[in-house]
């Protein structure tokens, strides 16, 4: 059985192996974003309102981030890209603890987020450059994979130093672990070149434009409601845990750290057994989706005990949503345009964590706590039912190009 498992790690370049250390180190250094909507409750005594603003403004500078990643990686290249965006979100990580007045902490997150964000684009064609099209999916699960075995440990260390040593070391781990990881880039891969320039002569690929692309565009979509559902196990589960069940911080990064064993685990062996078996990328997307909404529906429960089976739904759903959704955009983008649409994929999440932050903290603090469990159970319903229109369109426009190409066979 370890063997069997072991198989689905083979047939890597080298590049997607440093590519997936820098990303293990790089997130198990983030301890500062679990913990902050906390950070900001407790430490700096932000109202719910003032929380949600904040996190407007980490989306707000994903968004610019992964737009400059997009435009800049077109032109310059991913390589320079990444370098720049983790060696700077090092040193700002470390800065970013001396802003302690919310008119300061939302400026440090803006710069913070667009500068951290700026990696993630490039990372994304970087992971396709290094790649074959029938291992993309399998390198991005790998990738995954090393977030969440990140994410495993960087929750329970960062609450372990937060309970021993106060929040402000964890700013210091954060942006140290960051010039680590691109110092460890740097020393092990090369920037990949081309040996001869090549012309651009397809004049049709400059006005590509990705509004028109509809199939896309409803992808975005389907990725913008995942986003935000995913989003509340970092804005307001830390705070339900604290307030209704007065967990502390190493219990909640405990329950955290769940979700990045079982996507280390389980990730890859289900992205593997979807390919294999050749089963439709939309129909194991509508069943992630089912499970995340329905993880929102247990914790209507009023028993701390709910909060396990809940993350299990919510893990599962991730695992079936995330690796396909990034396959599909991928899949779409074409050659020279490949850092437009990565970022345009990227900022559907970026969009997602202001929504999830704002409208969540917003319901909370108008309704409570079960109003956004709802909320967010009633929202997923809603996407599941949009990866069906999404299949439609797929359908429709494969069938349209074998017509076209049946008739060019038939004119000769």
């Amino acid at each position: 059985m370890i063997k069997k498992y072991l198989n689905n790690f083979r047939d890597f370049p080298k590049e997607i192996w440093i590519l997936t250390l820098i990303t293990f180190i790089n997130r198990a250094g983030t301890m500062v974003i679990p913990f902050l909507s906390k950070y900001m409750k407790e430490n700096l005594e932000f109202s719910y309102s003032q929380i949600g603003w904040v996190m407007v403004f980490f989306g707000i500078g994903s968004i610019i981030g992964t737009w400059l990643s997009g435009k800049l990686s077109d032109k310059i290249g991913f390589y320079k890209v990444m370098v720049f965006s983790l060696f700077t979100s090092g040193i700002v990580f470390i800065v970013l603890q001396y802003a302690t007045t919310f008119e300061s902490l939302c400026m440090g997150i803006l710069v913070l987020t667009t500068v951290a964000d700026m990696f993630r684009p490039a990372m994304l064609v970087c992971l396709k450059t290094f790649t074959t099209k029938e291992n993309r999916a399998r390198a991005f699960a790998l990738t995954r994979a090393a977030v969440n075995l990140g994410f495993l440990f960087g929750p329970v260390l960062g609450g372990l130093i937060i309970m021993q040593l106060g929040y402000g070391y964890i700013f210091y781990v954060d942006g140290v672990t960051c010039i680590l990881a691109i110092i460890v880039f740097v020393f092990f891969v090369k920037e990949k070149t081309l040996p001869v320039k090549l012309k651009k002569h397809h004049d049709g690929f400059k006005k590509i434009s990705i509004r028109k692309d509809r199939p896309f565009m409803l992808h975005l979509v389907i990725c913008l409601i995942t986003g935000i559902l995913f989003f509340q196990i970092f804005t307001t589960l830390p705070l339900y845990h604290k307030e209704r069940f007065n967990m502390s911080e190493f219990d909640s990064g405990l329950l955290l750290s769940l979700n990045g064993l079982l996507i280390l685990l389980f990730e890859l062996p289900i992205v593997n057994y979807v390919i294999k078996n050749k089963i439709d990328n939309h129909r194991v997307i509508f069943v992630g989706l089912l499970l995340m909404s329905s993880s929102f529906l247990l914790l209507l429960l009023p028993w701390q005990a709910a909060l396990i089976p809940m993350m299990l739904l919510m893990t599962f759903g991730v695992m079936l949503t995330f690796p396909f959704a990034n396959s599909f955009a991928m899949g779409r983008s074409y050659e020279s345009h490949e850092g437009k649409y990565m970022a345009a994929f990227t900022m559907s999440y970026s969009f997602a964590h202001i929504l999830s932050a704002k409208s969540g903290m917003e319901i909370i603090q108008r309704s409570g706590y079960e109003s956004n469990w709802m909320f967010m159970a009633a929202l997923g319903m809603v996407g599941s039912l949009l990866v069906f229109k999404l299949f439609a369109m797929v359908e429709k426009e494969d069938v349209n190009t074998d017509r076209k190409v049946d008739a060019i066979f038939l004119d000769e």
